[in-house]
């Protein structure tokens, strides 16, 4: 499980991200590149990470499930995510 910090962190990030966007979008279309740099550096979108809904872990995440492959294979395995079997053959 992630530390609650850093799951905390990723929030302010998306924050951010959402309250510069329009300037951020105003700023390149105009080609101001100094005004860019000025701005924060969470603003940029780039910087965010997809997180496991469950577990907040950030790598093997499935983006379709918004889940790690840990917690989707566990979640799936219990019958608990509608629309997926397992595969037999």
């Amino acid at each position: 499980m992630a530390r609650k910090a850093w799951m905390e962190k990723e929030k302010r990030k998306q924050k951010t991200v959402a309250k510069y966007a329009e300037l951020r979008k105003e700023l390149k279309e105009k080609g101001d590149y100094i005004g860019l740099s000025q701005l924060p550096r969470d603003a940029s979108p780039t910087r965010l990470v997809n997180r496991c809904q469950v577990t907040g872990r950030r790598r093997a995440y499935i983006r379709r499930f918004q889940l790690s492959r840990i917690t989707f294979r566990e979640l799936a395995s219990r019958g608990e995510l509608p629309g997926v079997t397992k595969a037999s053959w």
